[in-house]
């Protein structure tokens, strides 16, 4: 069987740019209509740019109400939910004793919290529908331990944890719940507004693979999550780092 999104009906958070946006372009194309949010105005006109089939929303994910109103516009738009990509996230790297609190805390609210929320308020609207798949981004670092990333590293762990147990809690009503692993990836997020960086080349040097990961390694393995093709995954960690965890 082949991975196809004709008909599926997706919400996609951080969807603005980078991964987020990348994978609701690819949606739209295999035939997905998909809701895209994010924090970031940019949003709203990367849907209209993505035609009928896309809606946007500015979306704060650590907001109960929020995805509420999320999920009921959404409902509204194209049907029940057959897709929700948790794809929102910040990243603020130092060194554990110059880790603010309020850092710790913002990590926390975006990357964990916001995994939370999205995965119980869409929970109805994909028994709705029969079943669903919900595919939580983390991250290589909620597999592994990294120095000086503390805030980030618990909360994709945190993710990784919660992806578990909420694929034996849903499976009965046909929602598959999966994480996916990226390591090193070049996204806004990590490369800022300069472009890939001197740091970075000297990462891609220890990737056996040799090279840091793009959008496209990420999108199609979400593609093949989302689709039919992996009715019988749930529970299961996509790893996507070339290799680094090896």
């Amino acid at each position: 069987m082949t991975a196809s999104l004709q008909g599926k009906v997706a919400i996609i958070t951080g969807a603005a740019r980078g991964q987020g946006a990348a994978e609701a372009a690819e949606f739209i194309k295999q035939g997905a209509k998909v809701m895209l949010t994010d924090v970031l105005p940019g949003v709203l006109d990367l849907a209209k740019e993505l035609g009928n089939n896309a809606r946007g929303m500015i979306h704060d994910v650590s907001s109960e109400e929020e995805w509420e109103k999320v999920v009921a516009e959404t409902v509204n738009a194209f049907g029940n939910v057959n897709v929700l990509v948790n794809n929102a996230g910040i990243f603020i790297p130092a060194p554990l004793v110059d880790t603010k609190a309020k850092d710790f805390i913002a990590s926390f609210n975006v990357n964990q919290l916001g995994v939370f929320l999205g995965m119980k308020t869409v929970t109805p609207s994909m028994k709705a529908a029969g079943g669903g798949s919900i595919i939580n981004i983390s991250s290589g670092a909620g597999q592994r331990g990294y120095p000086e990333m503390i805030s980030y590293l618990s909360t994709k762990w945190a993710v990784t944890g919660m992806t578990k147990a909420t694929a034996r809690e849903l499976a009965p009503f046909g929602i598959r719940v999966n994480s996916v692993h990226p390591g090193l990836i070049k996204t806004p997020m990590i490369e800022g507004e300069g472009g890939e960086t001197e740091w970075m080349k000297e990462i891609a040097k220890t990737v056996p693979m040799g090279r840091i990961g793009t959008t496209d390694d990420i999108v199609v393995q979400v593609v093949y999550l989302a689709s039919d093709a992996s009715t019988y995954m749930t529970g299961s960690e996509i790893t996507l780092d070339g290799g680094t965890g090896l």
